[in-house]
């Protein structure tokens, strides 16, 4: 397996040429918030209903501490949860960071996200999606570049360690063991457009 300097070094100065992507890693990243986005509260914080769901999940010493982090006043809030006033646009957004700070959390630290991910063993199939190549020269274009679709097994547990300690290069480690099962042409697909993780 080649180390993660040298997978990146395969592409040369990646985008010289105007190729459009990402590394493997942040992809991964990407997803994960994805995923963490999809099993949480679905009205919009912008909606009655929606900032409400949200102060609820923040009602503890965590999501108080979260609110605080994001720069929120303790007696703001408590003139919120008691209905006796409207948080402005910006408080809305600073509840709406504090509230998926601790839904990231909270899936990571109660082992769901690793158990779901996991799925029992059977991993999850990904969508590997290759860098944009239609604003490079045709000359200059890396041939035979296409979606790739595996199922991927045994990296959740250390991806989700890495996503929870924000640990970028162990991040760049785990997409280079990923994308080791596809060819022998692995290499080019250490910057890609996207994933897409079937969960």
């Amino acid at each position: 397996m080649a180390g993660s300097s040298e997978l990146w070094g395969r592409w040369g100065d990646f985008g010289k040429y105007n190729a459009r992507g990402i590394k493997g890693g942040e992809a991964l990243i990407q997803e994960l918030n994805r995923i963490v986005h999809s099993s949480g509260i679905a009205s919009p914080v912008t909606s009655d209903r929606g900032l409400r769901a949200r102060l609820r999940y923040l009602d503890s010493e965590a999501g108080r501490e979260a609110l605080a982090q994001q720069g929120v006043k303790p007696r703001a809030l408590k003139s919120w949860m008691e209905g006796r006033a409207r948080p402005s646009k910006k408080s809305r957004e600073r509840i709406d960071n504090a509230y998926w700070q601790r839904r990231r959390a909270n899936l990571i630290r109660s082992g769901w996200l690793k158990r779901h991910l996991d799925n029992n063993g059977a991993g999850r199939r990904m969508e590997i999606y290759p860098v944009d190549q239609t604003h490079v020269d045709e000359k200059r274009r890396r041939p035979g570049l296409s979606q790739r679709s595996i199922t991927v097994r045994y990296i959740w547990n250390d991806l989700v360690d890495a996503y929870a300690d924000q640990n970028d290069d162990l991040m760049d480690e785990i997409w280079d063991d990923v994308i080791t099962d596809l060819d022998s042409d692995y290499a080019a697909y250490a910057y890609v457009a996207s994933v897409g993780i079937g969960a």
